[in-house]
Formats: C-alpha cells, structure tokens, sequence
C-alpha cells in the first residue's frame, strides 16, 4: 500500500464516522432546543429600584410603561417588530441567557448613591417553554454573569428606545 491510500483509508475510517455521529447528535439537539425564535410567542420586561418595579413592557399587550426624567409616569402601547424581537431573542441566546440562574438578587438593603439597587425581571415566553430572571445590581455572583446581564438590561432598553423613536416619528 502506498501513503497515499493510507492516508485516505485513515481518513475514511476515521474521520467521517465522526463527522456523521456529530451530524446525527447535533441536528437531534437543535431540532429539540426549548427556545427557538419560530415558537416565541411575548416577552415581558420590569425594572426599577428595589422592588417598585414601575417602569414595565408586554410584548404580547404592547403595554409600556416608564417614568421620565421629569418623574411623570409615561403609559402607551407600544408594539415591537418581528424584527426587534428576534434581535432580543438572538442577544438572549449568544449570551446564555437560558443558562442563567433565576433569581440573581443580592442584599437589598445595599444602597447605591443614597437609593437601592436597581432589579430588573426578564422574561421570555415560548409555546413549550418560558424563562425568567430577576437580576439586581447588588447580586454578589459572578462578575461574567452581572456583565452579562447588564448587556441584556441595555438591549432591551436600546430596542424600546428605537420603537419609541418609530413611534413618535410616524405620529
């Protein structure tokens, strides 16, 4: 036998039963994924400080309410694109966000610049599934996973932003 046909024997032996197990696994798993865009039916986001969670968002209702920079409480309906929420969707799972734990509140009795910590509760609904967290800017864990989570907070405040704008814009 030459090298050559080693090589390729090696190869064939080798390396596609391999390439074909993970074929068959992977595509198992991805078919089986809980949270997949295609079944997401709302999303629900609540934020504030400590537990006066005033400022709240419903996809599925498009409710939306906030307080401004002058303390008003600012109510409207506001609905995301198909678009929007598959962003949100994408930013959830490239940062884990299935695999975060559900409660991630610290001591709520810390204090920052004289007012408690900011919470904030995400929550994703699917048709087989739903996911919820509660982060609190006081949580104690692991400094990837606050970092993580403040992304999320930020996407989530960019993307009501952008509707807002496109709200007020076609008004």
């Amino acid at each position: 036998m030459n090298r050559n046909f080693k090589k390729t024997f090696v190869i064939i032996s080798v390396a596609v039963p391999f390439l074909l197990y993970c074929v068959y696994y992977y595509a198992h798993v991805f078919k089986n994924a809980p949270y997949k865009f295609k079944e997401f039916k709302s999303f629900k986001f609540e934020y504030g400080l400590g537990d006066s969670l005033v400022n709240k968002y419903n996809s599925a209702t498009g409710r939306y309410q906030y307080v401004n920079s002058h303390d008003s409480l600012v109510k409207m309906n506001l609905f995301l694109t198909s678009r929007e929420l598959k962003t949100l969707h994408d930013t959830a799972a490239m940062l884990g966000f299935w695999d975060w734990p559900t409660d991630e509140t610290g001591d709520s009795t810390i204090r920052h610049n004289g007012q408690r910590s900011p919470r904030y509760i995400m929550q994703f609904n699917y048709l087989r599934k739903s996911k919820t967290v509660k982060f609190d800017e006081s949580f104690g864990g692991d400094e990837r996973l606050k970092n993580a989570n403040r992304h999320m907070v930020k996407e989530i405040l960019h993307v009501l932003a952008i509707a807002e704008s496109r709200k007020k814009d076609s008004i």
